[in-house]
């Protein structure tokens, strides 16, 4: 089936070919008017491809520069992110640490206080 549509694409294709071929041939103008209007119209068409093409091209140049643009914008907020992020790490590390060390001078005296409350017993017994 794909190849019987194949078959009928080239066919159309090399049909549309000689009857383009045949209309040139067969116009009412003459060869040399045919071939000026058929420059003709290549000249126009070759101005107006440069100018698609330049307006492609200023499209595609400001777009590359937006994007460039809000990268920086991204790394520069992500620089600031990530150095705030140090400040808090800093900020909670060295908060971690005072409830450590209150946490440890805490222990300390509860074990003394143990230590303590053991060694009273022991002296009470022995008396």
């Amino acid at each position: 089936m794909s190849e019987q549509k194949s078959d009928l694409f080239k066919g159309l294709f090399i049909g549309g070919l000689i009857g383009i071929a045949l209309g040139i041939l067969f116009a009412p103008k003459s060869g040399k008017e045919t071939r000026d209007d058929i420059k003709n119209k290549c000249g126009e068409l070759f101005v107006k491809a440069k100018e698609k093409c330049e307006t492609v091209a200023e499209k595609s140049k400001l777009a590359y520069e937006k994007s460039v643009k809000q990268m920086k914008d991204m790394n520069l907020s992500v620089k600031e992110t990530a150095m705030d992020m140090e400040g808090k790490v800093d900020e909670l590390a060295n908060q971690g640490a005072e409830v450590i060390q209150r946490n440890k001078n805490r222990f300390i005296k509860a074990i003394d206080a143990g230590l303590e409350a053991y060694r009273k017993e022991i002296n009470k017994e022995k008396v």
